[in-house]
């Protein structure tokens, strides 16, 4: 099957695509930008606008001024109607493996999506940003700036948050709290009932330094994600229950 590019859309220059893409009515990519095979692009959204920073000049992309760390779009990812992607300024702005992006969703400059995250209608990722692999972010959610979300994290609906959320924690509320686990991710990954027991002591306990909690073994990605990043501003925890 061959790339599907609507008349009306609009490809800069340093745009690669991949095989079997397809980008709708009036959307508009713009280099530099590598877009994976099989990716889908809904109308009307934005890839690759330069990067909201006062500090740095408007480059025009559309007319071959190509001056930012690019964006990149892996493979069979999903980008629904107005979807904006700001290009990085230092890094790519990256949009991991079978990630979707729901409509009205935004992400700023410098933010790394991991494999399979889904961000829900409305929602706002701030620059500098790392999501982990299969976290879900709801509706309008709002994720500040230079902030965390662990894998397989849930983040519900509306919520503002300025915090750093640990793998597998459902957060959500206003201020927000980590409330439980997200017991649905933890399933899918076949995680033991010993190791869901360890995770949920430690949350409910308080103690967010994962990597010296006993019995996390089958956790080790996840954790080492978790403090690989050093500057990390927990959410506060409110957990009851086992989940």
């Amino acid at each position: 099957m061959s790339s599907s590019i609507h008349a009306s859309a609009v490809i800069g220059d340093g745009v690669e695509l991949g095989q079997d893409v397809t980008i709708g009515p009036g959307a508009v990519v713009l280099g530099p930008a590598r877009i994976g095979d099989r990716v889908w692009i809904g109308a009307l959204s934005v890839i690759g606008a330069p990067p909201e920073i006062s500090s740095l000049r408007q480059n025009r992309a559309w007319a071959g001024e190509l001056e930012h760390a690019g964006v990149v779009i892996e493979p069979d990812s999903v980008i629904r109607e107005h979807v904006n992607v700001h290009q990085g300024s230092h890094r790519a702005t990256t949009v991991g493996a079978a990630s979707w992006l729901l409509n009205r969703s935004y992400i700023a400059h410098d933010v790394v999506l991991g494999e399979g995250v889904t961000l829900s209608a409305g929602v706002s990722v701030g620059g500098h940003c790392s999501i982990g692999a299969g976290a879900n972010i709801g509706m309008n959610a709002a994720v500040h700036q230079r902030r965390l979300v662990g894998p397989g994290a849930m983040i519900g609906m509306g919520t503002p948050l300025s915090r750093d959320v640990p793998p597998f924690a459902m957060v959500f509320g206003a201020p927000p709290r980590l409330r439980r686990l997200n017991a649905h991710a933890l399933g899918r990954r076949g995680i033991s009932a010993d190791a869901v027991s360890a995770l949920a002591d430690a949350y409910r306990q308080g103690d967010l330094e994962l990597a010296r909690v006993d019995g996390l073994g089958e956790l080790a990605a996840e954790i080492d994600w978790w403090s690989a990043h050093a500057d990390r501003r927990p959410v506060a925890v409110d957990m009851e229950g086992p989940r």
